[in-house]
């Protein structure tokens, strides 16, 4: 861990008073454990603070505490002044969506993130790969700054280190990840009923369309990549509560010979847009794939959003992953 950039974010934390903070379209766990408990912090240290993402929150994480405390940009923009704006759990910009310009003052801004592909786009900038989520940074901010947990922040930060650490399976797992939830669980959550509001809540007709999506898993002849695509229509009359390509993905990555594993989806509303997510067990950097492609990530877990036909874009990228097998 870098403690000098630590050390600049505390310091631009208690320069400031009022914090317009957010975090990546499509929040999940660590995106909103880490700029809900980031709001606790600066209450507690007596400043003020508002949360504004693009997107709503998945209903998944509905049981979060103060997730009302979220604003949506398209709805609650109106009268915000702020005096630093704090971005967490973000590579770059973009990744804000639309939020980014509501800094049109160009006030100071943090970035506080653990994906090795940021590009330090801030004033203040906190990148830590090494870190496993970015929950697990504003932990350090808690501690760097004296700063108690309470059962609600602790909650808030637990969600987001067990969500981005694949419950603790994952490779960017370290013994400071533990320590760090089991001092957060001193707190005395149900750790059961996390898992379970966030894992295991699927409703039946989206667990019957997520069988539905997984026959067509494909695979190359030598087991080393499998991918599965997802055109637009298969979810055009679905109203879903969950994310199913998370479960897809971590369906796949269960299989025995795979180093990568890839999705492709079609986004609604803006034609010939694909998706592709990338996994791995570490043997392959899905990272420098997804850079080649304009988008990024983690060594094992990355991403980009990509301009033409689903099977066009699926053949490109595949090839780039062969030529990055061991």
């Amino acid at each position: 861990m870098n403690r000098t950039n630590l050390k600049k974010v505390v310091a631009e934390i208690r320069k400031h008073k009022r914090f317009l903070i957010t975090a990546h379209t499509s929040p999940e766990g660590d995106a909103l454990g880490a700029e809900l408990a980031f709001l606790n912090l600066v209450k507690k240290l007596g400043k003020s603070g508002v949360i504004i993402n693009e997107d709503v929150v998945p209903k998944e994480y509905n049981f979060l505490p103060e997730k009302e405390n979220i604003g949506i940009y398209k709805q609650n923009i109106r009268g915000i002044e702020f005096d630093c704006m704090v971005i967490v759990d973000c590579s770059d910009l973009s990744r804000t969506g639309e939020v980014y310009k509501l800094n049109k003052w160009g006030r100071s801004v943090i970035n506080i993130d653990h994906h090795v592909s940021n590009d330090k786009f801030g004033n203040v900038n906190w990148v830590d790969p090494l870190a496993s989520s970015a929950s697990e940074m504003v932990f350090k901010l808690y501690k760097e700054m004296c700063v108690s947990f309470d059962k609600v922040s602790a909650l808030q930060l637990y969600v987001g280190i067990m969500t981005d650490t694949g419950s603790f399976r994952y490779t960017n797992t370290t013994s400071f990840t533990h320590k760090a939830a089991g001092e957060l669980m001193k707190f005395n959550f149900d750790v059961r009923l996390v898992y379970k509001m966030i894992y295991e809540s699927i409703p039946f007709h989206e667990l019957k369309l997520l069988s539905k999506i997984l026959l067509d898993i494909k695979r190359s002849m030598d087991d080393k990549v499998i991918w599965i695509e997802i055109p637009r229509h298969i979810l055009r009359h679905e109203r879903l509560s969950f994310d199913l390509s998370e479960q897809v993905l971590s369906f796949m990555r269960m299989a025995k010979d795979a180093q990568v594993v890839a999705l492709f989806k079609e986004n609604f509303g803006v034609k010939d847009e694909i998706r592709f997510n990338l996994r791995s067990h570490g043997v392959v950097d899905v990272n420098k794939i997804a850079q080649y492609f304009g988008g990024g990530g983690h060594k094992t877990a990355s991403g980009c959003t990509m301009c033409g036909k689903l099977s066009s874009v699926r053949k490109k990228v595949l090839a780039k992953i062969r030529e990055n097998l061991k």
